[in-house]
C-alpha cells in the first residue's frame, strides 16, 4: 500500500505506544516518517522496524517541552525534505501522584509542559509551513478524559487533554481558509506503556480488553488518507468493555482511600 507516497509525516512520541504504531502504519502506506522523542534507543528500534518492512524514516531526537528544540526540528524537516504534509502530535504523559490529595506543583509542571505546552509548540512550529504550502494536516492525541470526567486520570491530566481538544477545534476555526485541517483523537483506555504510571496496577487480562496502539494507528492512517476537502474534526472511541462505565468499586480503577478502610 503506497497511497501516502511522497508525504512527509512528523510523528512525536514515536518511540512507543500510539506513536510507534502510527509511525509504522504511515511508513507502510508509503510516507517518509520523521520520528521524534526523547529516547534515542527507542526511536532507533522503531526506525529499524520500518526499514525491515521496506519503509523510510528519519530520526530527529528532541525534548518537545523545549520550544527551541521543537522549532529546530521543524526547520530541519523543511531543510531536508522541502516540505511537511502531516503532523501527528502524539507526545503525552501522566504521573503516578495524580490525585488531588497527592498532586504537587512539580507534577502540575510536568503535565502542562508535556501534554499541553509541547503540543502547542509543535502546532506553532508547523503552522507557518502549512500556510506557505497551501495546506496541511494535524492529528493530535488527546483522550476520552478530554471529553469526560473520571477520577482515574486526575485533574491535571484531564485539564491538559481538554485543552488539547479545544486547541484542535480552534485551529480549524482559524485556519480552514488556509486549507489546514486539525483532527483530535479522544481514545478511552489504551494498552500502552503509560499504564505503568497508574497508581493501581493494571492486570494483563484488563489490558487485553483495552484499545491497542494499532487501533489508534488505524484511525491516524484513515484520517491521513482522506482527501484535503474532508476535515475529521474529532474522533471519540473506547474499548467495548469500557471500565469508565463501571462504578469505582467494580472497576478497580482508583485506589481506595486509606481512611475509608475499616
Amino acid at each position: 500500500m503506497s497511497h501516502l507516497s511522497n508525504k512527509i509525516v512528523w510523528v512525536t512520541g514515536a518511540g512507543s505506544g500510539i506513536g510507534e504504531a502510527s509511525a509504522i502504519a504511515l511508513a507502510e502506506a508509503g510516507a517518509v516518517v520523521v520520528l521524534t522523542g526523547r529516547r534515542m534507543h527507542a526511536l532507533e528500534a522503531v526506525a529499524e522496524r520500518i526499514a525491515v518492512a521496506g519503509g523510510r524514516s528519519v530520526i530527529m531526537q528532541g525534548d518537545l517541552t523545549d520550544a527551541s528544540q521543537v522549532q529546530a526540528i521543524a526547520d530541519s524537516i523543511v531543510q531536508q525534505f522541502g516540505k511537511l504534509d502531516i503532523l501527528v502530535n502524539n507526545a503525552g504523559i501522566n504521573i503516578r501522584d495524580r490525585s488531588s490529595a497527592d498532586l504537587k506543583p512539580a507534577g502540575v509542571d510536568i503535565l502542562l509542559a508535556t501534554n499541553l505546552a509541547a503540543a502547542f509548540y509543535c502546532v506553532t512550529s508547523v503552522l507557518p509551513i502549512f500556510r506557505a504550502e497551501g495546506g496541511g494536516l494535524m492529528i493530535h492525541t488527546a483522550s476520552w478524559l478530554g471529553r469526560h470526567s473520571h477520577k482515574l486520570a486526575g485533574a491535571g491530566y484531564s485539564a491538559t487533554k481538554h485543552a488539547v481538544v479545544a486547541m484542535s477545534h480552534a485551529i480549524n476555526m482559524e485556519e480552514f481558509s488556509n486549507n489546514i485541517r486539525s483532527c483530535v483523537l479522544c481514545p478511552g483506555e489504551v494498552a500502552t506503556p503509560v499504564l505503568e504510571n497508574r497508581p493501581v496496577p493494571v492486570p494483563q487480562s484488563e489490558r487485553d480488553r483495552m484499545l491497542q496502539p494499532q487501533d489508534l494507528a488505524d484511525m491516524v492512517l484513515m484520517v491521513a488518507s482522506l482527501p484535503s476537502r474532508i476535515c475529521v474534526n474529532e474522533i471519540v472511541l473506547s474499548p467495548t468493555w469500557n471500565r469508565m462505565f463501571l462504578s469505582q468499586e467494580q472497576s478497580g480503577l482508583v485506589a481506595p482511600r486509606q481512611d475509608a478502610v475499616a
